[in-house]
């Protein structure tokens, strides 16, 4: 990625930021995360494997879930293709398109929904992707995602595989900081495959936002078996350094 673009971009995601108003987090409900079952797949994970420009689109829900604070979490000044591309660090000369192609696939799977209108930009309304409805913001059963996964360019720098491992390990830890063992039937709901959670896994530790140890797991009577547990690095997601 150019540099000069990736600047630009974390600047107009701290603007972003600062816009929203948010104090620290942004909640995302656990049903945008998880499955019920290892064959239902969380809207999170059809997102990224939904053919083509899984990266971009889920970058652009992120953002305009980000930017839709208040009911009917609404955007009334949506973004225009080419700032689209700004914002995620696009190449200029295709990045427009791609950002097109981003909220089409958004809208026509659920996701957002476009109302055109004349003279200017489709207005973006917000939806639960698991509902089919309006979005609602969560009151309970949610995960809190750092700011600093915009302000301090994550958004930009991981993958798209790796933004979702990262929502996963974030909801599967809960309240806890402490690392955290996760069994491979949970893995499952998650939606992800070995491999692609074995990739993603490098991915976050190349970042320096996770730590994998190997730990013993088991009772004191039992045979204790040595296990991966993860650890998110806060202090790297926070949104100031």
């Amino acid at each position: 990625m150019d540099e000069i673009r990736r600047r630009t971009a974390i600047e107009s995601l701290q603007g972003v930021v600062a816009r929203s108003r948010r104090a620290s987090v942004v909640a995302f409900h656990s049903s945008f995360i998880r499955g019920e079952d290892g064959r239902d797949k969380p809207p999170l994970t059809k997102l990224i494997q939904g053919g083509r420009g899984g990266g971009v689109r889920l970058k652009q829900f992120l953002c305009i879930t980000l930017i839709a604070t208040r009911s009917p979490h609404a955007i009334k000044d949506p973004y225009a293709p080419m700032y689209w591309a700004r914002l995620l660090a696009l190449d200029p000369e295709h990045g427009p398109r791609r950002a097109s192609d981003g909220l089409k696939w958004l809208s026509t799977n659920g996701y957002i929904e476009l109302t055109p209108r004349k003279g200017n930009l489709p207005a973006v309304q917000l939806m639960d992707p698991k509902t089919g409805k309006g979005f609602v913001r969560p009151v309970r059963d949610f995960v809190e995602v750092p700011l600093g996964l915009w302000s301090r360019g994550w958004i930009i720098d991981l993958s798209a595989t790796g933004l979702a491992l990262l929502f996963a390990l974030l909801h599967a830890r809960g309240p806890h900081r402490s690392p955290r063992y996760i069994p491979p039937a949970t893995k499952e709901l998650y939606g992800l495959s070995v491999d692609t959670w074995t990739r993603a896994t490098h991915e976050l530790i190349d970042a320096n936002l996770l730590q994998v140890d190997r730990t013993p797991q088991g009772g004191k009577f039992n045979f204790r078996r040595m296990r991966n547990t993860y650890l998110i690095r806060d202090e790297a997601l926070a949104e100031s350094v």
